[in-house]
């Protein structure tokens, strides 16, 4: 994806954000309403999915090698699933609709905004997670003792 030549490097603090267009004004132009994205988490928080149900319930509470994981975690203008600011890591757990082009689309800047701020992104599809708990849970751990 680096070197693809429809996808510049993002840039930030100014920087061109991108659109399904292309290019579609700055960051700077950009407001992010805080209440509105604390209202819009606090509604993901209450209806989330089987899968991250139980994604939430692997990481939660320093489960993990006692790190902190939040769930519905903002980043810019992105609410990440579950995120451990000590790791700077972030787990996406998507559905099916995310196989969609347009979704797809949409899961590249959702994943290239985080990098950009170098927070790695690891994603699973809920099938996985709810089919491969114990999978999925080993790739978490993988992801944690990366270096």
């Amino acid at each position: 994806m680096r070197n693809n030549p429809s996808f510049p490097p993002l840039k930030l603090r100014g920087g061109p954000l991108l659109s399904k267009e292309g290019v579609r004004g700055s960051y700077n132009e950009v407001t992010f309403n805080d209440q509105k994205l604390k209202k819009f988490r606090k509604g993901l928080r209450k209806n989330q999915t089987d899968a991250e149900r139980l994604i939430w319930n692997l990481v939660r509470s320093g489960q993990i090698q006692g790190l902190k994981f939040f769930r519905q975690y903002s980043v810019g203008p992105y609410v990440l699933d579950f995120y451990c600011p000590y790791l700077r890591l972030a787990i996406e757990i998507d559905g099916g609709q995310h196989n969609e082009m347009t979704e797809k689309f949409k899961d590249e800047n959702r994943t290239r905004y985080p990098k950009a701020l170098n927070i790695r992104v690891i994603r699973f599809w809920n099938n996985d997670v709810l089919a491969n708990k114990e999978g999925v849970y080993e790739q978490i751990l993988e992801a944690i003792n990366w270096k």
